[in-house]
Formats: structure tokens, sequence, C-alpha cells
């Protein structure tokens, strides 16, 4: 194998992309704060099976978690 990606790849790929672009367009009106990168992780995340409101619990305690942490310095 060459290691390129196939046109059916690469559509799939663009698609994902896209996919990403618009679930950040809707984070952002929400106000969610979180970047395409983050977003993309969890996409994978719920993807392979993590629970979606237990994933948003835990970003919440994280960032409650770091506030609290700056808060201390």
């Amino acid at each position: 194998m060459s290691g390129r990606a196939t046109p059916a790849a690469a559509g799939g790929n663009s698609a994902a992309r896209q996919v990403i672009d618009i679930l950040h367009e809707i984070s952002t009106l929400l106000n969610t704060n979180l970047d395409r990168t983050t977003l993309s992780l969890c996409v994978s995340l719920i993807e392979n099976g993590v629970n979606p409101e237990a994933l948003a619990a835990v970003i919440k305690e994280l960032r409650r978690e770091s506030a609290r942490l700056r808060e201390d310095e």
C-alpha cells in the first residue's frame, strides 16, 4: 500500500471535518467554549460508547475544578 488515502477515505475525512465544523458553530452559539479538537474528541468518545450525559458531567466537573484551582493561586 502506498499510504495514500483512497478517494472514499478522503471524502470521509471531508465529511467528518464538515460535521465538526457544524458542531463547532452550534457549540459557539451555545457558549460551550469547546474548541474543534475537544469537540472531535467528545464525538469520538460518544461514538465509542461513552454516555453523553456522563461526558457532559465530567467536562463540567473539570471546569469547576480548574476554576477552583485558579482561584487558589
